[in-house]
């Protein structure tokens, strides 16, 4: 990854475009290929960027011009440069669960058929080339089945089983797939957009799951 912090304008020329002005930025080169342009503000989300794949050309008047396979550009106008470097980060290893996510899946693919009468496991961490899917399994009409397992389930999540999903159904082994989106609490945020994309939404109950009784008085 390269680290640029310059004074620098922006341009971006596609189907619109966007100016902004003359201010000091970071400039991430990643080794994917992507460029992307942050504030100190905003948290993650970048001013501007290019999404791979691209090609970067800097050019001999300090203008970077960055151009993706769609012809639309990004127009770097260095003004003062800060700070210049390059790192070696390597593979990432990914997002590791936590130790109630990574318990919750194996109790789970131990008690499959709290999804769903009928329901079989075909394994744990089912790798595929964007991750591992948590659980896959069929379902009681042998439908398979792709589980995403989060202590709390918000969009992020929906949207990381999407990917999934659009991926596995490509596998004509596999497909059609379904989802099913897991989690001790979803927000009605997620639980909307789950619903929208056709993706069944369970409530885990990691004490009753675990054979602990929970110890307030109920009405039956």
């Amino acid at each position: 990854m390269r680290l640029v912090i310059a004074r620098c304008s922006v341009d971006y020329a596609g189907r619109l475009t966007a100016h902004l002005p003359s201010a000091p930025r970071l400039i991430l080169v990643k080794a994917d290929g992507s460029v992307s342009i942050h504030a100190d503000d905003r948290a993650y989300k970048p001013l501007n960027w290019m999404s791979p794949p691209c090609t970067l050309k800097e050019g001999e008047d300090n203008v970077w011009t960055v151009v993706n396979k769609a012809g639309e550009k990004l127009i770097i106008t260095m003004e003062e440069v800060l700070h210049d470097s390059s790192h070696e980060l390597g593979v990432d290893p990914g997002l590791i669960k936590d130790g109630v996510e990574a318990h919750l899946q194996e109790l789970l693919a131990d008690r499959i058929e709290t999804l769903g009468d009928g329901y079989t496991l075909i394994r744990r961490e089912y790798m595929t080339a964007i991750g591992p899917v948590d659980i896959l399994c069929r379902d009681c009409d042998g439908a398979t089945v792709a589980v995403e397992i989060k202590r709390r389930g918000e969009i992020d999540g929906v949207e990381q089983l999407t990917r999934y999903l659009e991926l596995l159904n490509r596998d004509p082994h596999l497909a059609p797939v379904k989802g099913i989106f897991a989690a001790q609490e979803i927000k009605p945020q997620a639980r909307v957009l789950a619903t929208d994309r056709g993706i069944g939404c369970v409530i885990l109950d990691y004490n009753a799951m675990r054979g602990i009784e929970d110890d307030k008085l109920r009405l039956f």
